[in-house]
């Protein structure tokens, strides 16, 4: 008796249900995975994170010499109270700047999302920067700053409400 070709058959067979029963746990893990709330949460933390970072390079970021794209770019990184502040005695601050004639610039040196609350939409980020004014005449200063940023989401996406100076001993 010849089982040959038989015996080929049924391994045919069984390899290729073993291929549909990996293939249908490959396709669930991938789709728990796609749609598990801790990678939902991971997505929200780095869009914070990197709206933190912009926003607070934009805030220490002013040229004298473009100074109306720059408060733009001011205006459309806050919301709130901040937002307010900012265009509040707009006039004023753009006057005192031309005539100071600085370029301040920022670079983000690191930055770690402290706090994050996805369903209200608020975030608060730690923030390092280094930060760059070069007056008219002479020699840049360049300083280093801890700041802490508070974000809240909007329609927009993340924006700076709140800007300050993270206290030493609490970090």
């Amino acid at each position: 008796m010849d089982e040959g070709p038989d015996l080929v058959h049924r391994t045919a067979v069984a390899l290729a249900v073993l291929a549909a029963v990996f293939a249908l746990w490959g396709g669930r893990s991938w789709y728990a995975a796609a749609h598990d709330d801790a990678a939902a949460y991971s997505r929200v933390r780095t869009e914070a994170l990197r709206a933190g970072e912009q926003s607070v390079q934009n805030l220490n970021t002013l040229d004298y010499r473009t100074l109306e794209p720059d408060l733009r770019t001011w205006r459309e990184s806050t919301t709130g109270e901040l937002h307010e502040e900012i265009t509040r005695g707009r006039a004023e601050f753009e006057k005192r700047v031309r005539e100071a004639r600085t370029v301040t610039s920022a670079k983000v040196l690191e930055a770690a999302v402290a706090e994050l609350d996805a369903r209200s939409g608020r975030a608060r980020v730690l923030v390092a920067v280094e930060i760059t004014v070069t007056p008219p005449e002479g020699d840049p200063v360049v300083k280093q700053d801890r700041l802490v940023a508070r974000l809240d989401r909007t329609g927009g996406g993340w924006k700076l409400s709140g800007l300050g100076r993270a206290l030493r001993d609490a970090l």
